[in-house]
């Protein structure tokens, strides 16, 4: 690597500093999608569902409903209680195979 002068080189070093950056994060970004990927991919195998993005969005609201069931049981509101978890378990019933 011939550098012809001072600013030749602080301009290979600078773009050497920004391509590590870079690289690294491409690497720590590939790292976490992969990740995302392999833990949805198990979570769907073993409820037996698809992996596609609504399912995955209903499976998140029919958790929710149950949420507010229980929520809704702990400030003694029964027959609101009764409505959530039936809209829950029926939801995660169309999912779950």
């Amino acid at each position: 690597m011939h550098v012809e002068g001072f600013f030749e080189w602080l301009g290979q070093a600078l773009g050497a500093i920004i391509r590590w950056v870079v690289d690294s994060l491409s690497w720590l970004f590939s790292l976490l999608g992969n990740a995302g990927g392999n833990f949805v991919d198990g979570l769907s195998r073993t409820l037996g569902m698809d992996t596609n993005i609504v399912t995955i969005a209903a499976l998140i609201v029919g958790l929710l409903f149950l949420y507010s069931a229980v929520r809704a049981f702990m400030r003694a509101s029964i027959i609101m209680g009764v409505i959530w978890a039936v809209l829950g378990l029926w939801l995660l019933s169309w999912i779950i195979q």
